[in-house]
């Protein structure tokens, strides 16, 4: 049987790593709107599935996470 819950943590870990190998492997940097967007997705997945499993240490990480990479995409978008 499929642990979705743990299908959803993976997901969420795996855009979390995938925006930092983008950052130290490749000319992206973190003051991009891909970079920040990877990010958003990856916490907000993280911050849901921290939910989930009732994790509050886990949850308060990637909420503010989340609300980082929104406060930098929203200055990124105004510089635009």
């Amino acid at each position: 049987m499929i642990d979705y819950t743990l299908v959803i943590g993976i997901i969420g870990s795996i855009f979390i790593l995938i925006g930092f190998i983008i950052d130290e492997f490749t000319k992206i940097r973190n003051n991009t709107l891909s970079y920040n967007l990877i990010n958003l997705t990856g916490a907000s997945i993280l911050s849901y599935y921290a939910f989930i499993v009732w994790s509050w240490p886990f949850l308060i990480l990637n909420v503010i996470w989340t609300i980082v990479a929104i406060v930098k995409i929203i200055i990124i978008i105004r510089k635009s």
